[in-house]
């Protein structure tokens, strides 16, 4: 399906839409789940553990928003804490450890901004993950689901590979965000939408991302024997390369550079 890029903001947020726990349950198997940061608390926003996908062995991270209010209120939307993104690093280093591909699902409009949030240090849990993301010694792939909103979702973004779904959107602020900034309207959000390139197609043509992923079928049993066998022959090529660190890193650095007034 496709519209306007403001409609394709309002399907990813959709709640029939699958949610992080849903991909867990149908495209991996034997999932046990950890909990907690070691520091403070066991942020319900994300979700992760270690899980099988094929046969191989991963760690699996999922920011979760939930289906139901009330599903919805117990994960905060789906707006993690610092806790949230500091057990996802917790489990990510693990995964390092122990050689373990890490799989992360991405949905949020962004990181809990509230003031407990940012008196536990929301900024440094961000940057810290972004920083030792770039340098994990195993392969990193990461895929958006719904929603993709600053660095709340690029504090398990710096991957391997990042995928979307078609109809999943990645922006640097919320569309009703943007708006009350540039004209102290929110209603303009459908403006603000356009020119923000937020759509798939439009993270694919900047570089942001590798691969758009079809929705058909979305929720079927086909729909995630599809999901796994992408996933399974991505890890699998990733984890023989030896350049998997440096290819990360030019990966990034790629993106946004222009030369003859394209992007390159």
């Amino acid at each position: 399906m496709s519209g306007t890029p403001y409609e394709r903001v309002k399907l990813a947020r959709d709640s029939e839409r699958p949610t992080g726990q849903d991909y867990i349950r149908n495209v991996f198997k034997n999932f046990i789940e950890l909990h907690g940061d070691r520091k403070y608390a066991d942020d319900k926003a994300i979700i992760g553990g270690i899980a099988v996908l094929d046969g191989i062995p991963v760690t699996v991270i999922a920011i979760e928003k939930g289906h139901s209010a009330k599903e919805r209120v117990a994960r905060n939307f789906g707006a993690p804490h610092p806790e949230g993104y500091r057990k996802a690093l917790r489990l990510m280093k693990q995964a390092e450890k122990f050689g373990r591909p890490v799989i992360c699902f991405v949905d949020t409009s962004g990181a809990y901004c509230g003031i407990g949030a940012e008196e536990r240090g929301q900024g440094q849990a961000i940057a810290e993950n972004l920083m030792e993301m770039s340098t994990l010694c195993v392969p990193v792939i990461s895929v958006l689901i719904g929603e993709g909103g600053s660095g709340g979702a690029l504090a398990l973004a710096v991957a391997d590979r990042v995928w979307m779904l078609k109809n999943s959107v990645y922006s640097v602020i919320s569309p009703e965000g943007c708006a009350s900034i540039l004209w102290k309207d929110s209603a303009k959000a459908d403006v603000a939408a356009a020119s923000l390139r937020l759509t798939s197609e439009d993270a694919k043509s900047l570089g942001v991302i590798e691969r758009i992923l079809s929705e058909a079928d979305m929720g079927k049993k086909e729909y995630y024997d599809r999901i796994r066998l992408l996933l399974a022959q991505e890890v699998s090529e990733l984890s023989r390369d030896p350049e998997l660190l440096q290819k990360r890193y030019d990966r990034f650095r790629r993106i946004g550079m222009v030369a003859d007034g394209q992007i390159i």
